[in-house]
């Protein structure tokens, strides 16, 4: 029994630390609970399982799950003559890993790249801070931030980045 109680003990350690780790990328706790729950089961898992394991109401564990689906961590199983939907880690979990956090990198790199290009067109409108110290120095920061992301972009499409990522 102590062999048990071990495995439900670390597993459950292992399934905070994901959620903490996805939250800390930005994907939210509960996804990296979802992915975790998925990780350390043998078998596929319900909807209904991974929500009443978790304690977590299964539309916002259906959310999760979607969302990692649609990031290639999580890959739908169905099972004849049953109407739940089970998930599974992709085969290759790594690559799936890495495949998505490459896409999440280059959607939040997308985003900001939006944010910097409105603000830098506000000040614009606003004449480009002449007369406003501190406009100016905020349009020099949005200068730099805009370069950054250049970067970042060419970065991330790189075609040698891209062959790894194959």
């Amino acid at each position: 029994m102590k062999a048990q109680e071990t495995a439900k003990q670390v597993r459950g350690r292992l399934i905070e630390v994901a959620g903490r780790t996805t939250q800390d990328l930005g994907l939210g706790r509960i996804a990296g609970q979802v992915l975790g729950d998925v990780y350390l089961s043998e078998q596929p898992r319900s909807l209904d399982d991974i929500s009443r394991d978790l304690g977590l109401s299964k539309a916002s564990v259906s959310i999760a799950a979607r969302q990692l689906e649609s990031l290639g961590l999580l890959l739908r199983k169905w099972q004849q003559g049953d109407r739940k939907t089970y998930y599974e880690t992709a085969r290759h979990f790594g690559v799936a890993m890495r495949d998505g956090l490459l896409q999440m990198l280059r959607q939040k790199v997308q985003l900001a790249g939006t944010e910097i290009d409105a603000a830098r067109a506000l000040v614009r409108e606003t004449g480009n801070g002449r007369g406003d110290p501190s406009l100016r120095f905020i349009e020099k920061r949005l200068e730099r931030a805009a370069k950054l992301r250049d970067r970042m972009n060419w970065l991330l499409n790189n075609p040698i980045i891209r062959m790894f990522g194959r």
